[in-house]
């Protein structure tokens, strides 16, 4: 084969490969809404300053750090890191970007309701998923998995995180191409806040925004 052809069949293979290549995860990604339209943004967040009122570090150390807010857990509390966001909601949609650093093995996106945990969307290296929690005041409660997905998350690398959630149905999607669609009657009520929790070396977040979902 001369050189022309060998560059041609070269370039046609890449073109190619980049056909079926797997969507560029990034920051702040538009993501569609399964559940419903979304309203106005009642949170946003870009952490261009200093710690914004409604975001309280309950575990661990968090700061802002150029232009992003960095989490890392503390060998002295004896618990993950705990973000806290201030902002009560029922029926809404939340997106954040997320960069793991180091060791860090994943985090959580937390939501309660007024009589302690209630479900958790988990992010590891290798999965996304939708967990029912267990009920602390009941010794006979398990937390049970409602769905999951196989996905890549790389440390070093930013990724967007949306959350769904509207009546008994949640939706969690990264813009990797990982989605979960999941239900149960326990999640169709008030919830108090949004929490973040991460285990390991340091966890970035950024540009989070949230919305009421009609």
């Amino acid at each position: 084969m001369n050189r022309l052809l060998q560059t041609v069949f070269s370039t046609l293979l890449i073109s190619l490969a980049g056909l079926s290549s797997p969507a560029i995860a990034e920051k702040n990604a538009s993501l569609d809404f399964k559940l419903g339209q979304p309203g106005d943004v009642v949170l946003q967040e870009s952490f261009d300053a200093s710690m914004p009122k409604l975001f309280q570090g309950v575990k661990g150390q968090w700061e802002v750090v150029d232009g992003a807010l960095l989490g890392k857990e503390l060998a002295s509390d004896k618990h993950a890191a705990v973000l806290n966001v201030k902002k009560a909601n029922h029926d809404s949609a939340i997106r954040v970007s997320f960069r793991f650093d180091g060791k860090t093995r994943g985090f959580n996106l937390s939501l309660n309701h007024k009589g302690g945990h209630l479900f958790r969307v988990a992010i590891t290296p290798a999965e996304l998923r939708v967990s029912l929690d267990k009920d602390k005041k009941d010794p006979a409660s398990k937390a049970v998995v409602m769905g999951s997905a196989k996905a890549k998350f790389t440390a070093g690398e930013w990724y967007t995180l949306q959350v769904e959630m509207k009546g008994d149905r949640v939706v969690a999607q990264t813009d990797n191409g990982a989605i979960v669609e999941a239900g149960h009657e326990k999640l169709d009520t008030d919830k108090p806040n949004y929490r973040i929790v991460m285990s390991g070396d340091s966890l970035a977040v950024d540009d989070l925004s949230v919305w009421e979902l009609n």
